[in-house]
């Protein structure tokens, strides 16, 4: 199979989008980089896409890696036969060895990784235990951190941005919207560049408070358009899945955007999700559930 050149944010994000494009996952992938890539100011400016060159191994290969793990596993048996026999040649050993039923093996094989799935969801999908409401001065306050910091920070960017503050009670959260001309730089790609001006932006409010203040930044209702869009690739990927029977990696994703994933394809009876790696790349594998295999594909 030749090869095809793939880019992305960084080298593990052109990784995944290979094996998306290709249809199989990262242990059949053979990659090779071309470029490592840089990023700019907020990953924005400035910045040079990864890229890589990549295909699926060959039979070749896996033959090869096929053969090698049929011979660890013959010299494997071979050492515990020896050993076995070693312990019925002496009388004082009484004990015998039973091998545990396949069956239970698969069925605690199989609880163990529904109960890594139940367990990453709820840790992405765990919320700030809730306070007291802000009183109003406390309101009044954050306000004026908030415009002072973003004013300080638009000004240095030459950009004119109106910002309106409002305050959500019920659950407790400071709720920033972001408006005129030219958003989109604010934005950036996948709203990275949104994402960080809201993480520094919390930052600088909770340095000096008491209790823990929840900030949401929007602009142009970009968050509802996001999470539409990622719930429509969750329900495209999951089909995906269950014609190839192979599971697929998404890109990373921040935890919000991965509960968005995780809950667009709870309901499915044929997929299950799941999310690996470490910040800031990880990512949600979408797979098809082995109880289900055989009934999907009838």
């Amino acid at each position: 199979m030749e090869y095809i050149e793939v880019t992305g944010k960084s080298v593990e994000e052109a990784i995944t989008n290979a094996c998306t494009k290709l249809g199989i996952p990262s242990s059949k992938l053979d990659y090779e980089v071309i470029e490592k890539g840089s990023s700019g100011l907020f990953g924005l400016f400035n910045s040079k896409p990864a890229k890589i060159k990549a295909r699926e191994k060959s039979e070749e290969t896996d033959d090869s890696v096929k053969e090698e793990a049929k011979a660890e596993i013959k010299t494997e048996t071979k050492a515990e036969a020896k050993t076995e026999v070693k312990k019925e040649a002496k009388p004082e050993s009484k004990k015998e060895f039973k091998p545990e039923p396949k069956k239970e093996v698969k069925a605690d094989v199989k609880t163990e990784i529904k109960r890594e799935s139940k367990s990453d969801v709820m840790d992405e999908t765990k919320e700030e235990p809730k306070s007291e409401p802000f009183s109003a001065e406390q309101k009044e306050e954050i306000k004026k951190q908030i415009n002072a910091f973003l004013d300080n920070m638009f000004g240095a960017m030459n950009m004119t941005v109106n910002v309106d503050i409002t305050f959500d009670d019920d659950e407790n959260s400071v709720n920033i919207d972001l408006s005129g001309d030219n958003m989109g730089v604010l934005i950036g790609k996948r709203g990275q560049t949104l994402d960080s001006i809201q993480y520094l932006t919390s930052l600088v409010i909770n340095k000096n408070s008491d209790k823990y203040v929840r900030i949401k930044l929007d602009t142009e209702n970009y968050r509802k358009r996001r999470k539409e869009t990622l719930e429509s690739l969750a329900k495209n990927i999951a089909y995906k899945v269950k014609r190839s029977r192979r599971p697929v990696s998404l890109e990373p994703m921040n935890p919000y955007e991965r509960r968005i994933i995780h809950s667009a394809l709870q309901s499915d009876k044929f997929v299950s999700t799941r999310s690996e790696g470490e910040e800031p790349f990880r990512h949600v594998v979408v797979y098809l559930e082995r109880e289900n295999n055989n009934r999907y594909n009838r």
